[in-house]
């Protein structure tokens, strides 16, 4: 049986004329279930003639293969909430180069790191400002009250303090009246009015021995002295300003050793009064002192004190510190009489008005 593939008989080498002979004698019309004829073959380099079919290029087999069903497109993704990020694919890996961001636990809205740093710098810097505000309003709300916890003052004010007895007027340190709201015993109000005004001078005559021996570290450069009577001209107050020669150093060691040695208690320290002739003061003299207050400052090179007595010129045997004077229920003469509060109440008001003018001299114009 005949093979439908390949031929029965072997190929013919082109040179035999047998095959010439028969492709020769075909005849011209085979008729319309003949097939057509074969194409000429090519001789080969090496005597082997293929007498199969080629096969057709595989794109043409592509081409007619049917077309894969097409899949329906999947379901659009549900929406995400405004401003949040898409999860990354899983099929690839997902990158971002877009700017950090934060999220607030209540909005879920993104929010820039940058944007957030600055407002928190600048509320920072406005805490600073507010914070140093607070500190030098309440430093000069001590220098001004007299608080001794209060950090002391500057150096150009401690220097400025220094030379007020020259450049300041006589009304500045020593106002013709001075208002005491709530000075008095039991809140009471006082005024005092001032009488006579010493001039200025050294310390030798206006200390006691003793006190002037406490007072010798820090010198004298200069004492001011003004009197003063109350509203019912029965009382009589001489206030100080000892203008020292010390440093801060200097006036911190001299607060501290009246503290320790409760010096400002002790009847032997005690300052002594101005007595101006033709005055109600004129007999206050030694004997008449009946309460006094001397206070060390730490912020200014001054140390301020008062003394009071009686005007008619009696003499008190048994003087007390305003200190113990004004406390309640003390029942010695001077602290039934209110002169510990006489002594008290002005010395505060002359300290602060003091301040007051130290401060206005070393500000800045603006």
């Amino acid at each position: 049986m005949a093979s439908a593939r390949f031929p029965d008989a072997p190929p013919v080498s082109p040179a035999d004329p047998a095959r010439d002979a028969r492709s020769s004698a075909a005849p011209a019309d085979l008729g319309p279930t003949a097939a057509p004829p074969r194409p000429a073959v090519p001789p080969s380099t090496d005597g082997i003639v293929e007498t199969t079919a080629r096969l057709r290029p595989a794109r043409e087999e592509k081409a007619a293969a049917p077309a894969p069903p097409v899949s329906p497109a999947p379901a659009p993704a549900p929406a995400s909430p405004a401003g949040s990020v898409p999860p990354p694919a899983t099929d690839r890996p997902f990158v971002s180069f877009g700017r950090p961001e934060t999220y607030d636990d209540h909005t879920a809205r993104p929010r820039f790191l940058g944007a957030r740093v600055r407002p928190r710098v600048a509320a920072a810097a406005a805490c600073v400002v507010l914070g140093l505000g607070l500190i030098g309003g309440a430093v000069t709300g001590s220098w001004l009250t007299g608080d001794d916890s209060a950090p002391s003052g500057s150096p150009s004010a401690f220097v400025a303090a220094g030379g007020l007895w020259h450049s300041v007027p006589v009304d500045k340190l020593f106002p013709a009246t001075v208002d005491g709201t709530g000075a008095g015993p039991g809140g009471a109000d006082r005024t005092w009015t001032r009488i006579a005004v010493a001039p200025d001078s050294g310390c030798k005559d206006a200390f006691d021995p003793l006190l002037r021996k406490a007072l010798a570290p820090v010198g004298c450069l200069r004492l001011l002295r003004a009197t003063y009577m109350d509203a019912t001209r029965s009382h009589v107050t001489t206030v100080g300003l000892l203008f020292t020669k010390a440093d801060t150093t200097a006036m911190s060691a001299l607060k501290t050793r009246f503290k320790t040695e409760d010096l400002g208690r002790r009847t032997d320290l005690m300052p002594r009064p101005y007595a101006a002739k033709g005055t109600v003061a004129a007999g206050f003299g030694d004997d008449q002192r009946a309460s006094w207050t001397l206070s060390v400052l730490t912020d200014a090179p001054v140390v301020v004190y008062a003394v009071s007595g009686f005007a008619d010129g009696r003499s008190v045997t048994d003087p007390q510190p305003a200190a113990e004077a004004i406390q309640a229920g003390a029942t010695t003469a001077p602290a039934q009489a209110g002169l510990g509060h006489e002594a008290q109440g002005l010395a505060d008001r002359i300290e602060r008005g003091l301040r007051k003018t130290v401060t206005s001299a070393t500000e800045k114009p603006s």
